[in-house]
């Protein structure tokens, strides 16, 4: 883990969180819930089970003061870190700033994002409105919560993860737009059903991209969930390449990304417990296994194996990335050269309209965009290299000897995470690299010596 030197962030972001119509102190950016941070109460309904309970709202508003930060206080180009002190509202101020709840919050807010931390806790002056409750389909022995969205692996895992756990498998969904479940027998309602707030920066813009604390919303939302159902594990669905390698592999000088690896869900496990009384543990049962490999099994294993290719798995808005009127994904940002070196991996195909880079073996990235000229861009053509040399890079990072330390690491912080002795991780991250390599080059090897993919890479 690279070190952020918290005295080179000098400037300090000062944020307050106020209720409607209040102020925020001299020097404070206000976030004001309601207008910055803005409650469905639509979408609260689903987190409302059985009774109303104000630390959930709480931490719900925890996670998107903490979005709204991330996102409105722009990294340098030279220096990663940044400070945040935040102000929050809270129903239970001293809950909150118990020093069990305060330091495991610090904990994994520093890890995930590297950037220094600083939360304090007072009242609300009003209770919030507590949502309208509903009876919600909801099994009496949930075993597990799994993260559920338009992703390739979410499809994937949750298929395979409910022939182990049938209607124990609780699905909650990652995303503000409104997910409608078929009607249940019973005619009940269906919970988690989407994340019940957007972030605004009503006053200015956001000027942030690199997104780290959506780990933290993600994760914060799938704890949630698994507090109000008792169930004692959240299923983790990134496979290997997305999991560990952004950490093995990080872009440029920039800090590694934790968003999906155990050693940040491990911190938001002490959060979770010290806030809610709850203890739940973060499982990630396609860890050491390719996406490739996990779109294989889901494919042969599953009844709907074939709605893989419904799924999406492109960075780009959707505004961006329309072709004659069609939604497309991209095909050249990293997440969708993932996945086209999955399904590749995975004996399988798709259109090539699937994408609007349609072909990755033209000889230049603007031929590969055929005749949707319109989306080539200089952004979009350093998007895709990045994508395809982080993925050259993981190909070969047991090879080199400055990314030896990186792995060691990482060796040795799964070991302990995963309950693994040393020798058994080792051999589990070797087996994943060596499977990646091996999914890689032959993925090269099929778009051909002339690609434009392969000459980035230096593969010709």
């Amino acid at each position: 883990m690279k070190r952020v030197d918290q005295k080179l962030a000098s400037r300090v972001l000062r944020v307050d969180v106020i209720e409607q119509g209040g102020q925020a102190r001299p020097g404070c950016t206000a976030c004001e819930i309601g207008t910055d941070l803005d409650f469905s109460t639509a979408r609260l309904e689903s987190y409302c089970l059985v009774k109303w309970e104000p630390v959930v709202f709480d931490a719900l508003v925890v996670a998107a003061a903490v979005e709204f930060c991330d996102r409105i206080q722009r990294r340098l180009a030279h220096h990663w870190g940044r400070s945040f002190e935040l102000l929050v509202p809270v129903h239970e101020p001293d809950r909150w700033n118990a020093l069990s709840v305060s330091s495991t919050l610090k904990g994994a807010l520093d890890f995930l994002t590297g950037d220094c931390w600083q939360i304090s806790f007072v009242a609300r002056n009003a209770p919030a409105s507590p949502p309208q409750q509903f009876s919600f389909e909801v099994p009496g022995d949930a075993q597990a919560i799994i993260a559920f969205s338009e992703g390739l692996d979410s499809r994937a895992v949750a298929g395979l993860m409910h022939r182990e756990y049938g209607e124990g498998l609780i699905r909650v969904r990652l995303g503000t737009k409104q997910f409608e479940p078929p009607i249940t027998p019973s005619a009940k309602k269906q919970p988690f059903t989407s994340i019940p707030y957007d972030v605004r920066a009503a006053t200015g813009e956001f000027v942030e991209s690199s997104a780290r604390s959506r780990g933290f919303k993600f994760a914060t939302m799938s704890g949630i969930a698994a507090y109000l159902v008792k169930a004692e594990k959240i299923i983790v669905t990134e496979s290997g390449q997305g999991a560990i390698g952004p950490v093995l592999v990080p872009v440029g000088q920039g800090y590694e990304d934790y968003r999906s690896y155990p050693l940040f869900t491990d911190r938001m496990a002490k959060y979770l417990h010290a806030l809610l009384g709850f203890g739940v543990q973060f499982d990630f049962p396609r860890l050491w296994s390719t996406k490739g490999e996990t779109l294989a099994a889901f494919v042969s294993e599953c009844a709907d194996g074939n709605t893989w290719s419904q799924t999406r798995s492109c960075w780009q808005q959707t505004r961006h990335s329309s072709v004659g009127g069609k939604l497309r994904q991209c095909g050249i940002c990293a997440a969708c050269m993932l996945r086209r070196l999955s399904v590749h991996a995975a004996g399988l195909t798709e259109p090539p309209e699937t994408y609007i880079w349609e072909d990755l073996a033209s000889p230049t990235f603007e031929e590969g965009a055929g005749s949707a000229s319109e989306h080539i861009t200089q952004s979009k053509f350093e998007y895709a290299i990045a994508g395809a040399l982080h993925l050259d890079h993981l190909a070969s990072v047991q090879k080199s000897p400055l990314d030896k330390i990186a792995i060691d690491l990482a060796v040795s912080g799964l070991s302990r995470s995963q309950g693994m002795t040393e020798d058994a991780t080792r051999s589990s991250m070797n087996r994943l690299l060596n499977q990646h390599e091996s999914e890689w080059m032959n993925f090269l090897d099929a778009l051909g010596p002339d690609s434009f993919v392969a000459a980035w890479v230096g593969r010709v």
